[in-house]
């Protein structure tokens, strides 16, 4: 199956969106030297037909894991279905599984739109800009449903990662949960997941959320010659997946921490009523390291 692709351009970088595919990023190269800025997506990634195998994609209208089936809204239990064949929890909203309809599309900037009846009706756009070498990506909801319903958001980039991939986010502390159970309570940062200062990652698993975040992010590529100096806002919690033996990583803004929905308090999530809206933005500046 053919999918249309839209492309972006500024001075220093390209960018190419699915807009059929969950809203996604395929690619986001330089063009000095051609490097790819977030982990790059080939023909075969593009035939797969699901977002996981390209280089970004949205989190709406909530991001990673939710527990008990659903979750309880001031009307009533919302009920919620795996929404993958390898999870037993529905993951990361349903944005990511929708095609998007083009807004606009100019030779540096686009916007894409999902009106979405699933699990709830809800409008959301997401906007595409490059300039001087930043991308800026800005994705926001509207509540379009006559129930109040909790809401968080979140993008998934995936991020080239060799030996020498180093990382610059700092945090207060990390989510944790018992074994075989979703993220339960907040704990000390173990060293190898400490990147207050900038490190390299680490050699085991990491699939956990981090909490106290300024939204200030560093990815440095020294193998490559750059490094993505990041910001995100309304985002004040991060995710990062290094699984092992892979040659990328994930690093994910998002507004909420896993299984918010059954945490006390509800950490990040904001309750929409009809016509309500909420957004979150991430910028990433790319910039070539002297030699």
């Amino acid at each position: 199956m053919t999918t249309t692709l839209l492309h972006l351009e500024d001075e220093q970088t390209r960018l190419t969106l699915a807009p059929a595919l969950g809203g996604s990023i395929v690619n986001w190269t330089a063009k000095n030297g051609g490097h790819p800025l977030l982990r790059p997506s080939d023909q075969a990634a593009l035939d797969a037909g699901t977002p996981r195998r390209l280089a970004c994609y949205p989190l709406a209208p909530g991001s990673n894991r939710i527990g008990s089936g659903g979750f309880q809204c001031p009307e009533g239990w919302l009920a919620l279905a795996p929404n993958t064949v390898h999870d037993p929890y529905p993951i990361h909203g349903s944005a990511w599984q929708q095609p998007w309809q083009v807004l606009r599309h100019e030779a540096a900037h686009a916007i894409l739109q999902l009106s979405s009846e699933v699990p709830f009706a809800y409008r959301a756009q997401l906007s595409f800009s490059l300039n001087e070498g930043a991308l800026h990506i800005e994705l926001s909801v509207t509540h379009l449903d006559s129930q109040a319903v909790w809401y968080g958001l979140g993008l998934h980039p995936y991020f080239p990662r060799n030996a020498h991939t180093q990382l610059f986010a700092p945090a207060n502390a990390v989510w944790l949960g018992e074994p075989n159970e979703l993220p339960s309570h907040e704990a000390v940062l173990p060293p190898d997941w400490d990147f207050n200062t900038l490190s390299t990652l680490p050699n085991t698993l990491v699939d956990h959320a981090f909490s106290g975040w300024t939204g200030a992010c560093q990815i440095v590529q020294p193998d490559a010659g750059y490094a993505l100096d990041c910001i995100a806002s309304g985002a004040d919690y991060y995710l990062t997946y290094c699984p092992l033996n892979q040659d990328f990583f994930c690093f994910e803004p998002v507004t909420h921490p896993i299984n918010a929905h059954h945490l006390p308090d509800k950490p990040g999530l904001e309750l929409l009523q009809y016509g309500a809206s909420k957004r979150m933005a991430f910028t990433l500046q790319y910039r070539v390291l002297p030699r």
